[in-house]
């Protein structure tokens, strides 16, 4: 029964590893000088921001993701630290 616990636990770190590659290499791109541009090369994906309105109450749904290669480097370096913790 705990190995199931264990399980969503490795998730969240994970999730917490690939988020921090992310933001990492989303940071180097942005220090970086302009002539290294195809460094800096960014794509938007995902949803944008969508609104229900039902008068008393709103949802706000959306997600958007910007990646470039530093972030794509980023995520492969947080899931290859997870693989070794």
């Amino acid at each position: 029964m705990a190995k199931p616990y264990k399980q969503s636990q490795n998730a969240w770190v994970l999730l917490l590893l690939l988020f921090a590659g992310g933001l990492a290499g989303n940071a180097v791109a942005y220090v970086l000088p302009p002539g290294l541009g195809i460094l800096k090369a960014i794509y938007t994906i995902g949803l944008k921001p969508a609104t229900l309105d039902l008068h008393f109450l709103q949802f706000t749904f959306g997600l958007t993701v910007d990646v470039g290669i530093l972030t794509v480097l980023g995520f492969l370096l947080g899931y290859l630290l997870y693989r070794k913790v």
